[in-house]
């Protein structure tokens, strides 16, 4: 027994000294430097632990080394290094005190541009911008990252011969004087040479539409990523592999194989939400990317709310610009009984569309629809059959992501019915949207959107009430019920409106990555003769989601009646 307890004690003061051991925080402090010279030292030292921080002079001119090493990247080559050794406790502290207030600065700079780069813009412009400049201190670090950017330019833009044929800095310490000497041969610049698609199951002259360069064009890795970008676009592959065959470049060429692995037949996705206008829905997408060698496809949505249900089929035929030039037909149809709106509809629509892209960057799409609409409205009960020719534009931008800190959005349309031509009655709706997004720093966004509409020539109970204008709602005017603000008839049951008028202003702020805190006011309202301005406020949160910003807003009806309302919005999408 007694054996037993003087081994246990012996455990227990071992244990003692280790774990006091291990709590002690040897380590290096380090004075006279601050900034970038701090920044470099303490990456060299990195790879000293705390276990190997010793007082004795053999340590210490390691350290000194490593401290020397480091500024000399910076341009310091006259540097002192004294340590003062200090002890708390446990603790061994090694205080280095530097002294390095003199660089060596560039006295000579012969650089030298050889070969096409020469007289190529990008070149020069870096060149101008990042290349070592006379009187400025010797900086190692800069001077191999502009020997990187000259590669890497390089290597984008086709000079795969481009070499250093003299690259050497030479250091005078005593007077603190340099010189750079870097001569850089980019050589020719190489050009596309064969191009060709394998794997594809559509048709070669299709995908060669995509195609921004021909052969013997300049050879570009920014052509080759817009290329990309077009082909996953189209949804016709599941796999892109651009492979330019740099290692046996030939004759001034560079072979390109588009190696393209189809996208399945068959798309199936199914999802479940919840807006506070329509409440929870069901939403099913079945989508064939491809149905044929020329690129058609085929796009089937059903969406299921409790005032709500829809079904829409887009057949899509692309022409040139895959993406932007092709004609559309649609059939669509849409069963509407929302008792807050006073609606019962059933409606159907068959369209026929063409769409551009302009050469400004509007998008064009004329179109023709037939509509068949039975409605009730309020107290009407009515169809409506018309044949609608429109046309619209359309433009967005933005900086990206799914909450940007920059974007745009304009859209201008127009639909014309007439008896003339089989419609049940004559009319002009005309629609225009705008929005903007802005930000005054990196935590600070702000969002204008506008909305407004007229319908010449007609008195609203001669149109369907799809045709007709309501407010009110998540993107309309928060506060107010969906599709609430609108003329009514005498016994104050919603009829809608031949004119809208809506502003929205936010301001957002950001709270903690991608949490947003907002605060907005809404102004519009939809009216026959004359308008009754509504106006709500309120705050909300954004999160920035893989999927879209995603928004909870509490409105404020500020000209509700009888009394003020407070209502609760839910939304998922894109803010413009």
């Amino acid at each position: 027994m007694a054996v037993i307890r003087i081994l246990t004690l012996c455990l227990l003061l071992f244990s003692f000294v280790y774990c006091g051991a291990l709590k002690a925080a040897n380590r290096i402090t380090l004075t006279g430097v601050t900034g970038e010279r701090k920044e470099n030292i303490e990456l060299y030292l990195a790879d000293i632990s705390p276990a190997e921080i010793n007082h004795s002079a053999r340590f210490k001119n390691r350290v000194s080394r490593d401290i020397k090493q480091a500024l000399r990247g910076l341009g310091y080559y006259q540097v002192v290094v004294d340590f003062i050794d200090e002890r708390k406790g446990k603790d061994y502290i090694l205080h280095a005190k530097i002294t390095a207030n003199k660089y060596v600065y560039i006295q000579t700079n012969d650089l030298r541009m050889i070969g096409e780069a020469a007289n190529d813009t990008q070149f020069l412009q870096l060149l101008k911008n990042a290349a070592p400049k006379k009187g400025e201190r010797m900086h190692h670090g800069k001077y191999e990252n502009f020997k990187k950017e000259l590669i890497s330019l390089a290597n984008r833009k086709g000079f795969f011969d481009a070499r250093f044929e003299r690259s050497q800095l030479y250091v005078r310490p005593g007077d603190r004087r340099g010189t750079v000497k870097l001569y850089f041969n980019s050589g020719v610049r190489y050009r596309f040479g064969k191009i060709d698609f394998s794997g594809s199951q559509i048709r070669k002259a299709r995908l060669g539409s995509l195609l921004t360069f021909r052969s013997n064009d300049h050879y570009s890795a920014r052509l080759l990523g817009e290329l990309n970008q077009a082909l996953a676009s189209t949804n016709w592959f599941a796999g892109i592999n651009m492979n330019a065959d740099v290692e046996n470049r030939h004759d001034g060429l560079v072979d390109l194989t588009v190696e393209l692995t189809p996208a399945t037949r068959n798309v199936l996705e199914t999802g479940i939400g919840f807006a506070t206008d329509i409440g929870p829905r069901v939403k099913t997408k079945w989508e064939k990317p491809w149905l044929n060698d020329r690129g058609h496809s085929l796009l089937t949505d059903l969406s299921l709310s409790g005032p709500e249900q829809s079904f829409e089929s887009r057949y899509k035929m692309p022409l040139r610009n895959v993406s932007h030039d092709y004609y559309q037909f649609v059939l669509g149809f849409k069963n509407l009984d929302e008792n807050s709106t006073n609606t019962r509809s059933k409606e159907l629509n068959l369209v026929a569309e063409r769409n551009w892209l302009l050469a400004n960057g509007w998008t064009r799409n004329a179109s023709i629809r037939w509509l068949y609409e039975d409605f009730i409205q309020a107290e009407q009960d009515d169809q409506a059959n018309l044949i609608l020719p429109g046309l619209s534009l359309s433009k967005g931008t933005d900086s990206g992501g799914s909450m940007p800190m920059q974007a745009d959005y304009y859209l201008l349309a127009m639909e014309v019915a007439d008896q003339s031509w089989g419609s049940d009655t004559d009319f002009i709706r005309l629609r225009g949207r705008a929005g903007w997004i802005g930000s005054w720093s990196v935590d600070q966004r702000w969002l204008v959107r506008l909305d407004a509409g007229t319908i010449l020539q007609e008195e609203v109970l001669n149109i369907p009430p799809s045709l007709r204008f309501f407010a009110g709602g998540d993107n309309s005017l928060r506060g107010y019920r969906y599709r609430n603000v609108a003329p009514t008839d005498d016994k104050q049951q919603l009829i809608g409106g031949t004119k809208l008028a809506t502003v929205n202003l936010e301001y957002q702020y950001r709270l903690k990555g991608d949490w947003w805190l907002a605060l907005f006011t809404d102004y519009g309202s939809a009216w026959n003769d004359q308008p009754d301005w509504k106006q709500s406020v309120g705050a909300g949160v954004r999160w920035a989601s893989p999927i879209g910003a995603v928004r909870l807003d509490l409105g404020v009806a500020l000209d509700s009646e009888p009394k003020r309302e407070f209502r609760l919005h839910f939304t998922l999408g894109p803010e413009l």
